[in-house]
């Protein structure tokens, strides 16, 4: 054998021992990689939850001892733990990791007193209360009219006009005559005719100390203020009961505001007001309401109030606008922070800490809002903690595991402080057992259970006496344990 050959052949030996030793080094470390992975599964599953069953959230009473597919809906199995067991069953429990994964802040239920102010934008207007009309008391002629024009502003008792009336002239002679005769029942009754005619009885009196008629009488203004109409002018003829005037008093004026529908609840007649004017910045006038109109406003959806305030000097204009501030009576109340509390449109949710990463939901009444804060009118208590952030999760978990309060579809019976929730809801009887009613029932959202066919366990078997397939019936069920059982049922009319 040459070298050439000798060489080939220790190469090729050296090559079948390296491939030998790489064979057996993979072996090996495939042997230990096994060994591993039977290692670590097996610790694992030591510190794995414990699954007690596995069931369908649909039909919760049916349990199964291996996971899958629902022979009653398209879904998967649910596992139920040991572990769950130990949480409440009105209540949620986070762990603490959990809590602080997700940021999970928590809030006060304060009691504090709040005032109901309305702010509202108004304007100045006349005083209608305060208004005199100034007529003829008998027919006649307009001798003059005064220097007056509407808007003209002017004293008590000052004069519109020179009126001739006849009917008062001959009226006066004939007193004047019946006077002279010396008798006094005739005179009386002369003298009280004058005065149902309408003169004043200053003129009557004038007219007795004279002796002589006044066929001339000049119209006053009974009271100051602003000439808002003037119906009277020179030569002209006028009736008994004409109109001549219409005089606006001035010493109070209105102010009238347009309150949204939403706030004006509280609001009542004598109420306080403050008042602040643009034409007088830094001033504040007192005002109180003295009408708050019947009708609201359909397009505006706002309420008319009008507030009345003194105006000395005559310094308010009709038309001034300024800012009004309704000042409520203070009251206890009890708040929250709006983002505290989950509303869906039929009702609002909170969350109340009952301990370290303990929770359970409580539907409560809503009063108005103020500012970020909520008035909770029903539902919690002062000094209790409720869930300010992150509460869609936990609302979520809530709502899965069944937990929510009752809502319209099925009727919520509370009992004891602790128990759980009751529901009430029609079905129609399919299987009757002594121990177990197969109902087909209506849909019930407080569980987000659709309508369907599924088994419940009776709480006395006395329930199902006198029952029969296809019956309709409302029956009240409640969680015990796992299984969900009937309270009560009776029997409807179809």
């Amino acid at each position: 054998m040459n070298n050439s050959l000798k060489k080939s052949l220790a190469g090729l030996t050296l090559i079948a021992i390296g491939v030998a030793a790489g064979w057996g080094l993979a072996q090996w470390r495939t042997d230990t990689t096994h060994a591993g992975n039977t290692t670590v599964p097996q610790a694992g599953a030591a510190a794995e939850r414990k699954v007690l069953y596995w069931y369908d959230p649909m039909s919760p009473t049916q349990k199964f001892d291996k996971p899958g597919k629902s022979p009653f809906m398209d879904m998967d199995l649910v596992p139920k733990y040991a572990d769950e067991d130990a949480q409440d069953s009105v209540g949620l429990s986070v762990s603490a990791q959990t809590v602080q994964a997700l940021g999970l802040r928590t809030a006060e239920v304060v009691q504090r007193a709040i005032g109901s102010d309305v702010d509202a934008v108004g304007t100045v207007l006349l005083n209608d209360r305060d208004v005199s009309i100034v007529q003829a008391r008998s027919a006649g002629f307009v001798e003059r009219v005064y220097a007056r024009a509407p808007g003209d502003v002017i004293a008590a008792g000052a004069p519109l006009a020179d009126l001739l009336l006849p009917e008062w002239v001959a009226a006066q002679r004939e007193f004047l005559a019946v006077r002279a005769l010396k008798d006094e029942s005739l005179t009386a009754a002369a003298r009280q005719r004058l005065l149902l005619l309408g003169m004043p009885q200053a003129l009557v009196a004038q007219v007795e100390r004279t002796g002589e008629p006044r066929g001339v009488y000049t119209v006053t203004t009974p009271q100051g203020g602003l000439v808002a109409e003037l119906m009277v002018r020179q030569g002209m003829t006028i009736s008994a009961g004409a109109s001549l005037a219409r005089v606006n008093g001035l010493g109070t004026v209105w102010i009238e505001a347009a309150v949204p529908e939403a706030q004006s609840g509280p609001l009542q007649l004598g109420q306080e007001a403050q008042v602040r004017l643009a034409a007088f910045p830094g001033e504040v006038l007192r005002a109180r309401i003295v009408s708050i109109l019947p009708q609201a406003n359909s397009d505006t959806r706002t309420v008319r109030v009008r507030l009345e305030l003194a105006n000395p000097g005559q310094r308010l204009k009709a038309g001034m606008s300024g800012q009004i501030t309704l000042q409520g009576r203070e009251q206890p109340a009890l708040l929250v922070p709006s983002e505290a509390v989950i509303r869906t449109g039929k009702r609002a949710l909170a969350y109340v800490v009952d301990g370290p990463g303990k929770f359970h939901p409580v539907e409560v009444q809503l009063g108005a809002e103020i500012g970020d804060q909520l008035v909770v009118q029903g539902g919690l208590e002062a000094g209790q903690q409720v869930v300010a952030s992150a509460q869609f999760l936990i609302d979520s978990e809530a709502s899965l595991r069944g937990l929510l309060p009752a809502s319209p579809g099925a009727t919520p019976e509370h009992g004891a402080h602790g128990a759980a929730p009751a529901y009430t809801v029609r079905g129609v009887v399919e299987e009757v057992s002594t121990a177990e009613l197969t109902l087909a029932h209506d849909a019930i959202p407080a569980l987000k259970w659709p309508a369907m066919t599924m088994g419940f366990k009776l709480a006395d078997p006395r329930l199902a006496a006198g029952l029969a397939p296809k019956q309709q019936v409302r029956f009240t069920f409640s969680k015990q344990g796992e299984d969900y059982v009937i309270t009560a049922i009776e029997g409807i009319k179809p």
